[in-house]
Formats: structure tokens, C-alpha cells, sequence
């Protein structure tokens, strides 16, 4: 099992930036690829960003590519999330999420932590 906790989120303005932390405990070194995803009030769940184990590959959805940047720190069990130029379009729970096969199943999740970003 992995439990996954994240941290960060907060309100803040248009064009702020903001870090997201996700801390990972557990069989921490069966988690093949982690990412971050995030669900607006009344919307699904969608795709932000994923990173591979060694953080040497990365994927991000067009909508924040260049914008946010995804990273891990394994000695440290811990994956973030940079945001900058954030817009009202980004308020939503933000999720990480974690998977230990190299199909695109995310079988770990966090609590998700609430990001409001004001006009």
C-alpha cells in the first residue's frame, strides 16, 4: 500500500504562483510514475501533469504546460507541483496520485487540496 498526502494549496491571486507538495509512505518503492490531476466543482477529474520514477521524464496537459512545473524529490518520498501564472480557470481540489505499473492505472490517491485562484 502507498498513502499519498498532499499539501499546498491555498487562495491566491491571478498571475500568483503556488507549490504543491504530495509526501508519499508506504511500499514507496513499488511507485512506478506519479502525477497530479484536479476536478472543478461541477467538472470531472482531469489530467495536470505526471512524472516518471526517476523524474527524468514529464507530461503535462496543454492547458498549464509552461505554466506548471512538475518535479520529485525520491530521497525525500515527495513529488511537487510549481504553479506560476496561475488563472481563475486553475481553481479546483487538486490530486496526486500514484501508480506502480507502467499502464496509465493510478491506483494511489491523495485527499486532494483545494486551490482558488481570484480574479
Amino acid at each position: 500500500q502507498v498513502q499519498l498526502v498532499e499539501s499546498g494549496g491555498g487562495m491566491v491571486q491571478a498571475g500568483d504562483s503556488l507549490r504543491l507538495s504530495c509526501a508519499a509512505s508506504g511500499r514507496t518503492s513499488s511507485i512506478y510514475g506519479q502525477g497530479w490531476f484536479r476536478q472543478a466543482q461541477g467538472k470531472e477529474r482531469e489530467f495536470v501533469a505526471a512524472i516518471s520514477r526517476s523524474g527524468g521524464t514529464t507530461d503535462y496537459d496543454y492547458s498549464v504546460k509552461g505554466r506548471f512545473t512538475i518535479s520529485r524529490d525520491n530521497a525525500e518520498n515527495t513529488m511537487y507541483l510549481q504553479m506560476s501564472s496561475l488563472k481563475p480557470e486553475d481553481t479546483a481540489v487538486y490530486y496526486c496520485a500514484a501508480r506502480t505499473t507502467a499502464t496509465l492505472k493510478y491506483e494511489y490517491w491523495g485527499q486532494g487540496t483545494q486551490v482558488t485562484v481570484s480574479s
